[in-house]
């Protein structure tokens, strides 16, 4: 079919106001957050589940790539549109469609944004537990198809453990019904294989959450340490006393610097490391927990712990941890997260190989990350503009995410693989573990027109 022909059959699915193909829309819709860019050959905004099974169907026909895409906030590639074809962006279909109390679920569609969603079921007094440090602008959607965390997962789990039921349309545009809000479903688990799937195996285009009460209190603390491997090792000691935070969030001084230059929440600027620690839950029993947390920052030779005394102090604390990725655009003008997780007892070891890293290629690296579940976020700080430093900047972020594989780890805790990471795969699993999962993606996309050249090496 004519590409002109192909648009306006788009047009009469969506609105002529909603397909979208001048050479500015096709550039802005061609990057995310990451350091690839693409461009699509159109993008449309559909209103409904049936605009975006009459999309992929008429996609399908004319075996055209198809791109689902939220707020273009991950951090992989996983929205570049390597291969053309359309970009179904989900602004519009951005419904809380039921809050459902007694049986502790919500419906929603995947344009929702997900500090929206949180804000609003906070004042009916229950919590949807997932919270990505870019909720104020990402979608629930990408953080269902990127399998999000958050500094919360360490005790809540990420996406995967809150999702319950999901509508998908598949390749050829048939519309099918995952899980629900039953706990027990019988079968396949989809849901579970859809998670994390990056946009690879279908579009999801309503979700079931799962709700939790909030809690009756929440105690944060500020541990302040002259040395990362202190830090590190209060956060090991922690969890072994069985004593399980709502979070353990980790900054080393050069984040530190760059967060209180931009947004002044009283961080000591001479510290080495600081850990955010978060308790939550009943007020009965807290102050006991805090004071063994206490006992155990002290053991390992902690200069100071502050607590917020206030809701404000709290969220100062709470918006330096958020704001610290775009805080280090200070710094340099570029940078390239590194996603890569750990086992807890070797993040002294692995941080010192990650410094060891940054000196090697002369570039500086920052790390602000989920220590409490051992998910390092490594800062590559840059210039893209010059080309060989970019050159490196890769050979840098490569290393790193060997030496996690090498540690016992993995190479994402979060941000998905998209484009950036395929190449890594092969550090932890063998050709036939991708060779395997190159036949689950053959089942739901036999013509490979979802999302092509992400997440699995080529055959």
């Amino acid at each position: 079919m004519e590409k002109q022909t192909f648009i306006d059959r788009l047009k009469a699915i969506v609105g002529p106001e909603y397909v979208l193909h001048s050479e500015m829309d096709l550039t802005l819709y061609g990057y995310d957050a990451s350091l690839e860019k693409g461009k699509p050959d159109v993008v449309v905004l559909p209103d409904s589940t049936e605009e975006v099974a009459g999309v992929v169907a008429l996609a399908y026909k004319e075996k055209a790539p198809v791109i689902a895409r939220g707020s273009g906030t991950n951090l992989s590639g996983g929205t570049i549109p390597v291969k053309g074809g359309v970009v179904i962006h989900f602004s519009r279909m951005n419904r809380i469609l039921e809050i459902d109390i007694p049986n502790r679920t919500v419906t929603v569609e995947p344009g929702v944004i997900t500090l929206d969603l949180q804000t609003l079921l906070l004042k009916q007094g229950m919590v949807y537990a997932p919270d990505p440090a870019s909720q104020k602008v990402s979608t629930l959607g990408g953080n269902f198809g990127e399998n999000s965390g958050g500094p919360h997962c360490l005790k809540y789990g990420v996406t995967t453990n809150h999702i319950l039921g999901a509508e998908l349309v598949l390749y050829d545009g048939n519309v099918i019904q995952t899980g629900g809000k039953s706990q027990d479903n019988p079968g396949y688990d989809l849901t579970g294989i859809l998670v994390g799937s990056e946009g690879t195996l279908g579009i999801v285009t309503k979700m079931i959450l799962k709700l939790i009460p909030a809690p009756e209190a929440v105690k944060t603390m500020l541990a302040i340490y002259d040395s990362i491997e202190d830090a590190s090792n209060t956060v090991s000691a922690i969890i072994a006393e069985g004593i399980v935070p709502a979070t353990l969030e980790m900054m080393d001084n050069l984040v530190l610097k760059a967060v209180e230059d931009s947004v002044h929440a009283g961080y000591p600027l001479d510290a080495a490391a600081v850990l955010i620690i978060e308790l939550d839950g009943m007020l009965d029993g807290m102050e006991r927990q805090a004071g063994k947390i206490m006992d155990i920052c002290k053991r390992h030779k902690v200069r100071e712990v502050r607590l917020a005394k206030s809701e404000a102090e709290r969220a100062e604390l709470w918006a330096g941890r958020k704001g610290a990725f775009g805080a280090v655009a200070r710094l340099r003008p570029s940078y390239l997260v590194c996603d890569g997780t750990v086992p807890r007892t070797k993040l002294p070891e692995v941080l010192d190989k990650v410094i060891a890293v940054g000196k090697k290629y002369d570039l500086p690296i920052g790390n602000v990350f989920h220590a409490g579940d051992g998910n390092l976020h490594p800062l590559i700080l840059f210039d893209e503009r010059n080309k060989e430093e970019l050159a490196k900047v890769h050979k840098a972020g490569a290393e790193i995410l060997k030496i996690c594989a090498d540690a016992g780890g993995t190479i994402s805790g979060e941000h998905g693989i998209g484009t950036e990471k395929i190449k890594e795969m092969s550090f932890v699993f063998s050709e036939s573990d991708i060779d395997f999962m190159r036949q689950i993606k053959k089942a739901f996309d036999p013509q490979d027109m979802w999302n092509p050249g992400k997440v699995l090496p080529p055959a």
